[in-house]
């Protein structure tokens, strides 16, 4: 049994959101009654304001992106659930732009529901708004799965461009549009060796037997379809890596971005060792690597495993992912 550090049964998030913000109270603000993070400052010439959200536990994801060059405005759920419809509507009126506000949309129902509210509230309110929805989870890519595929860690990845281009002066439907087309040249498999801890209880989400993977494991520990034996880490990343590249299809000339993404209890050391084998193996199949990011970027709790997501981009695209960000979990 492993015990989280709280202070009571329902404290943690907002305990967590509370600390985030004064550890970083340069760069965003907090409001405890509606549970949602601002940015203390955005570009100039932005138009509209960004906003995301989703369930707490994927830290940094998503406040840990707030700030400029990404997001406006975050608004956290409890532990793996939606935001509430109000919070989001709230938030979404506090950081509109003259030409309104865009929503960056996990495919999760809760998410969907909530965030469809808000729009119509603020469409009430005369607040232009539009959504980008990210369904980036090759594991959850089935006919079987009304929902259709999940979204995972290709988020971070379309906030990063759509904040470079929001700070274009991008108007919102040109963002829609943009958002749309690179998350759907995202797509993320991840595995796992050991379920997080639920915090509730703290027991395992699911067992794992000795020397197994869950291979196509979801960020809030939905199991995937089948295990597979833990082999040595290049055949799994190049396993991994190939069918990623099956569904894409990249041209011979399109660069990629690659996110090599721990999911919680992964050490760094390793990371960059399945980095390095991801390298490799792309330059076999003669893909062109442009950019990477390497770490914890959208987790799942303290589960042991690890996500690989690539982008198919294009220099705008590239342009969109360099241009300059500073937020309390990415700043360069």
């Amino acid at each position: 049994m492993t015990r989280y550090f709280e202070s009571g049964t329902g404290e943690l998030v907002p305990d967590a959101l509370s600390g985030f913000a004064r550890a970083h109270a340069d760069l965003v603000e907090y409001d405890p009654a509606d549970g949602y993070i601002t940015a203390r400052r955005t570009a100039p010439t932005r138009t509209v304001g960004l906003l995301s959200g989703g369930g707490s536990g994927h830290e940094p994801l998503h406040a840990g992106y707030v700030g400029t060059g990404m997001l406006d405005a975050a608004c956290p759920g409890r532990l793996f659930a939606s935001p509430h419809n109000r919070q989001i509507f709230r938030a979404s009126r506090a950081v509109a732009g003259p030409n309104g506000v865009l929503h960056i949309v996990k495919n999760y129902t809760g998410d969907r529901i909530n965030f469809g509210i808000a729009a119509e509230r603020l469409a009430d309110a005369g607040i232009a708004c539009g959504r980008v929805l990210v369904d980036d989870d090759l594991a959850s890519d089935s006919e079987e799965i009304a929902a259709g595929r999940r979204g995972t860690g290709a988020t971070v990845l379309v906030e990063k461009v759509l904040g470079g281009a929001a700070d274009t002066g991008m108007g919102l439907d040109g963002l829609v549009e943009l958002g749309t087309t690179v998350a759907n040249r995202c797509r993320t498999l991840a595995v796992a060796s050991a379920a997080h801890h639920v915090p509730v209880t703290g027991e395992r989400a699911f067992e794992l037997p000795s020397g197994e993977l869950e291979y196509g494991v979801g960020i809030h520990g939905e199991r995937a379809d089948r295990t597979r034996s833990q082999k040595q880490v290049g055949v799994l990343v190049e396993d991994m890596a190939g069918a990623l590249l099956d569904a894409l299809r990249p041209g011979p000339d399109d660069p990629l971005i690659a996110l090599v993404n721990g999911l919680g209890s992964v050490t760094s050391l390793e990371l960059y060792g399945i980095f390095g084998e991801l390298g490799r193996f792309l330059d076999t199949r003669r893909v062109q690597l442009a950019r990477s990011l390497v770490g914890d970027y959208v987790t799942a709790l303290d589960m042991r495993g690890f996500s690989l997501t690539l982008m198919v981009a294009d220099p705008t695209v590239l342009d969109f992912y360099d241009a300059p960000v500073r937020t309390p979990a990415w700043r360069w």
